[in-house]
């Protein structure tokens, strides 16, 4: 072949169809599904083999599975092409135009090949062999699809209808969608249809050409993308902000069913796009009767059945036709014919916001319910508690200390009115839950310290005291606020005299100044303005709750309702299950960065809530909703190397605070058992999961009664000291899961 061609593999797909397998992060073509390799692997490994191996090949893939790709690149060069990452997914349309882009910018007009990364595809001679056969009509201008031959209705691909032609390449008379199978059945027998392959091969000047004719905006979009992109030894990175605007659309909606001019060269190679069960059973190695077996299998008079297990023991006696696979948290079972429809499965799966279409199950999960309880119960009665109770309070100037060292000794810092809050309600939780220790002294220690020195002249709460008591910042903080009425409200169930009046006064100065005359919710603080927060409101509705808990008073959900009211219509995005946390004084997302990102633990504490809400109000959408934060925070926003919580993620799952810190992991224990009494899936394994992990890297490291609050992406512990304000986290999370496995126990 005379022209050198420059190979693009796409690789940004999820391959829902073969659920429960393939998953949103762990695609199919990250699996060996035909042996020699992941599809991914295999694809790179082919493309490597035109030009004898010195021809450039370029990966287009998600930065979310940066890791995955990298472990996939480790033996294969790519002999001058780079590995381009994508911020977010914007479907094939933007795929090629960057690829378009990047020919131009770094090897100018030359061919460029785009093919899918997750293909089943004969000898790489074959494949060659095709792809200069529609050399010539791409190096002429012309936009070459490939086109295989059907040999049966298929009803799970896309058709081309080609006009009759007596050379290499045929006129494309028009790109027709999956059929149903009477339609299928016409076009094989028309004879001139043919499979869509989804490869493409044109010249990277045709292809601008193109996309600037019929979809400017997504080349310009493509374009100033590659301009702003980051790049390191790793690969390109395309920058989010400006990648995410450009239109999602395919490249065959886009371009190729608009295009005039097209070519289709007819595939000499045997090709499957593995996009159902189906599919593997036609190209897997079968026993004696028909059967493609994996994993730990045993079957019985069972013929042509796709059987697959990732875990327990499958057994199978009696089928035909059949595909089980079964995973460790779920089992697809349908007949062959019927395998395509798992799409209706994961649609339903998505609609109520399970774990199971996002996140694969890691393969030390904990089976036995309360397996950690005696390690729990001992840290934080024999040890935590009889810590903080005596190290962690301020004897000469009152309150509470802010941080202790890893020695267990007081630091000096200023003492922040939430610390001061957070303290006293985690005495009253141990209290509740039966320490014996001083809690009654050291609650009524707390609120006095917090009502002689911390009150407002407005009859508020001030922001942040020194550490002898004096005002240090007298901002009146709604997060602030919520903290002391949670810490109220437990306290007035503990039986502290103080804390119905103060907490009554404190709604009193809530009402007053902190709510938001022009719009439901709540200021940032007293008189001001601006960016506003979800998290302050967040932890309003958990104080709510608290207080309707304590007292049974209707009014208090009354407020909560107001919270769960911006919750559903500003706080949460359904397209990508998250909460934004930056909002502008309307509540519409601010821009940049900070519109997008998200926080696992954030995520965690919401879902919580709306269980909790919606136990006590009947409203079951919410539990829905608190499903859909929990599968997202656990689908995105964890780093895969220690199971633990990222600080925080874009929208998209793109990491954007890589270190782990305590509260999270403690949050998501308390989702976990709030979820798994919902009537929803058995997430027992997944509390005890969590409770290891919190204990693994976070609790079990450090001295005794303490934490490590902060952990880096490879798990090395970057904490230089133990911030108080953890303290209620895991006090909550803690004491709960010994509430919830009492049973076990």
């Amino acid at each position: 072949m005379a022209a050198r061609i420059v190979s693009y593999v796409m690789s940004g797909g999820v391959g829902s169809r073969l659920w429960p397998l393939s998953r949103e992060d762990n695609p199919k073509q990250f699996h060996d599904l035909s042996g020699g390799g992941s599809m991914l692997a295999q694809t790179l490994r082919r493309l490597k083999a035109g030009g004898d191996g010195a021809w450039p090949v370029y990966l287009i893939g998600s930065e979310r599975h940066a890791e995955r790709l990298r472990n996939d690149l480790v033996d294969i060069e790519l002999s001058g092409g780079r590995a381009i990452f994508e911020p977010v997914g914007r479907n094939t349309a933007a795929a090629v135009a960057v690829a378009a882009l990047q020919t131009l910018a770094a090897h100018g007009d030359e061919l460029v090949l785009v093919v899918p990364s997750d293909h089943a595809i004969t000898t790489d001679a074959d494949f060659w062999a095709t792809v200069e056969a529609g050399a010539d009509a791409a190096a002429a201008g012309r936009l070459v699809v490939f086109g295989v031959k059907p040999d049966h209705p298929e009803t799970g691909y896309g058709y081309i209808e080609v006009a009759a032609s007596e050379g290499t390449a045929s006129d494309v008379l028009r790109f027709v969608e999956k059929p149903d199978l009477e339609t299928a059945r016409s076009y094989l027998e028309a004879g001139n249809f043919f499979w869509n392959t989804g490869i493409f091969l044109f010249r990277a000047g045709a292809m601008r050409d193109a996309f600037l004719a019929l979809q400017p905006e997504i080349w310009q979009g493509a374009e100033r993308a590659l301009e702003e992109a980051t790049s390191d030894l790793s690969g390109i990175y395309l920058p989010l902000a400006v990648y995410e605007q450009v239109p999602s659309i395919s490249v065959d909606y886009a371009i190729m069913e608009k295009a005039s001019g097209i070519a289709m060269v007819p595939a000499g190679f045997r090709w499957n796009d593995l996009g159902s069960w189906q599919s593997l059973l036609d190209i897997g190695e079968t026993d004696g009767n028909g059967n493609v077996v994996i994993g730990d299998v045993l079957a019985f008079d069972t013929i042509h059945s796709y059987l697959r297990s990732e875990g327990r023991l499958l057994s199978v006696i009696g089928m035909k036709d059949v595909a089980i696979v079964a995973t460790q948290d779920a089992t697809f079972v349908a007949p062959i014919a019927e395998s395509q429809n798992v799409k209706k499965v994961v649609e339903r799966l998505e609609q109520s916001g399970r774990l199971e279409t996002r996140f694969t199950p890691a393969h030390d999960r904990v089976l036995v319910a309360g397996a950690h309880r005696r390690r729990v119960s001992h840290w934080l009665f024999e040890e935590t508690l009889p810590l903080w109770s005596t190290a962690g309070i301020d004897r000469r100037h009152g309150g509470f200390h802010e941080a202790l060292d890893f020695a267990g000794k007081p630091l000096a810092r200023p003492k922040r009115m939430r610390t001061m809050a957070r303290q006293v309600y985690a005495f009253a939780v141990a209290r509740a839950r039966g320490w014996q220790g001083p809690a009654d002294e050291i609650i009524a220690h707390g609120i006095d310290f917090i009502a002689t020195r911390g009150r407002s002249d407005n009859g508020g709460w001030v922001r942040v005291l020194d550490v002898d008591g004096s005002v240090v910042d007298p901002v009146e903080d709604a997060y602030d606020h919520a903290c002391v009425l949670l810490a109220l409200a437990h306290a007035h169930l503990s039986g502290n005299p103080d804390a119905e009046r103060l907490g009554r006064e404190t709604f009193s100065f809530v009402d007053r100044h902190l709510e938001d005359e022009r719009l439901t919710g709540f200021l940032e603080a007293a008189g001001e303005r601006g960016v506003r927060r979800s998290n302050p409101h967040m932890h309003l509705l958990e104080a709510f709750l608290a207080w309707y808990d304590a007292t049974g008073e209707r009014a208090h959900l009354r407020r909560a309702s107001r919270i769960i009211d911006l919750f559903r219509h500003r706080f949460f995005d359904p397209d990508s299950w998250t909460v934004g946390e930056y909002f502008n004084d309307d509540f519409t997302p601010v821009a940049g960065e900070k519109g997008q990102w998200t926080e696992p633990g954030h995520h965690f504490e919401w879902a919580s809530l709306l269980v909790d809400f919606a136990d006590k109000t009947g409203q079951s959408d919410l539990v829905g909703m608190a499903r859909k934060l929990y599968a997202s925070a656990v689908a995105n926003g964890l780093n895969r190397s220690t199971g633990l919580a990222y600080g925080a993620v874009s929208r998209s799952g793109m990491p954007l605070d890589l270190v782990s810190r305590s509260w999270p992991q403690a949050e998501a224990i308390k989702a976990a058992m709030a979820l798994d009494g919902a009537a929803g899936p058995d997430l027992k394994p997944e509390v005890e999961a969590r409770v290891g992990r919190l204990f693994r890297w976070h609790i079990d490291p450090a001295p005794t009664g303490l934490w490590i609050d902060r952990v880096d992406e490879k798990g090395r512990s970057v904490a230089s000291e133990v911030p108080a304000s953890i303290f209620y986290h895991l006090v909550f999370a803690l004491t709960r899961y010994l509430d919830k496995t009492e049973a076990a126990g």
